[in-house]
């Protein structure tokens, strides 16, 4: 696996795949709201529990065949991996979801790749050989300007902390649980950490939705359909993620983040009939992909 996952051809077409998988989930969690008739907080949640369960559960039973033994755990990794799912899944996905219907796909794509400056930050106090350079730091300003332009609309900034605001707090759960979940992906198999990550996630917001009344009540094929494919992409992104963060350095895979918001933004555009072509959303998209670039660029080699 180790082998396969440095190649850097392989490294390319998995990240490019994740992040395509992820982009496409701001339409589709869209579409899903209004087919379920989901309107309020609770029914946000379990929405968003069913998906993660169904995510879980394909990936541990996919996990049998592919790892040729149950997935199976050691006491001493239980916490590891109930912490990846607590950061992972259930706090990132309470501000995902709660945000991202307070704004429009492509804001939220944009607003949630912010995630690769946090990365950046974060790593430098984490990782002894991940420090602030001066590229990163002017990659990270580039692509928070970028952030910031797609708030602009008619000259104005507009921001909303229940809106873009839970984007960037979902953005910073990324960061944090996909460095636990490396952490915890070296001493138990990708497959089981993922899976469970998930499923554990997936039920702690079943308890969190279900509490305060959160109940689904119309329920169609189209909408099945959508859960479904939220689940899969879930399933796929979040097992061929963990894998490529287990054997590569976190800054090396996260300039491939600039996908999403691209990806996002095209396909709100196409399947929301969002206005992609306004300039602050062209303009942010240059910039947010410009800035994980120049983050993300690697060292030129020293003359000898």
């Amino acid at each position: 696996m180790e082998k396969l996952f440095t190649k850097p051809a392989y490294v390319i077409i998995t990240a490019a795949i994740c992040n395509m998988l992820w982009g496409s989930a701001y339409p589709a969690i869209k579409i899903g709201y209004e087919l379920f008739a989901v309107t309020d907080a609770p029914q946000k949640i379990l929405f968003a529990s069913i998906r993660f369960i169904l995510a879980g559960l394909m990936v541990l039973a996919l996990s049998v065949p592919i790892q040729k033994k149950a997935p199976t755990f050691k006491k001493e990794a239980f916490f590891p991996i109930l912490l990846t799912a607590f950061v992972y899944t259930f706090l990132e996905y309470i501000f995902f979801y709660i945000g991202l219907s307070n704004t429009t796909g492509s804001n939220g794509s944009i607003f949630n790749s912010t995630s690769t400056f946090m990365a950046v930050i974060i790593a430098h106090f984490v990782y002894k050989d991940d420090k602030l350079t001066a590229k990163k730091l002017i990659g990270s300003a580039i692509g928070f300007a970028g952030v910031i332009a797609a708030t602009m609309s008619g000259g104005r900034f507009s921001f909303k902390p229940d809106g873009e605001g839970f984007i960037m707090l979902a953005a910073l759960c990324f960061v944090i649980g996909s460095m636990i979940s490396k952490h915890a992906a070296k001493t138990t198999p990708v497959m089981t950490v993922t899976g469970y990550n998930l499923l554990f996630g997936g039920i702690m917001l079943t308890v969190f939705g279900l509490a305060p009344g959160g109940m689904l009540t119309q329920i169609s094929a189209k909408g099945i359909f959508v859960l479904l494919y939220l689940a899969f992409l879930s399933a796929c992104a979040f097992t061929l993620w963990t894998m490529l963060l287990k054997y590569n350095p976190v800054g090396s895979i996260s300039v491939y983040n600039f996908i999403i918001p691209v990806f996002g933004t095209l396909l709100s555009a196409l399947l929301l009939k969002e206005d992609a072509l306004r300039w602050e959303y062209l303009l942010s998209l240059a910039l947010v992909c410009a800035g994980i670039i120049i983050v993300n660029a690697p060292k030129k080699a020293q003359k000898p």
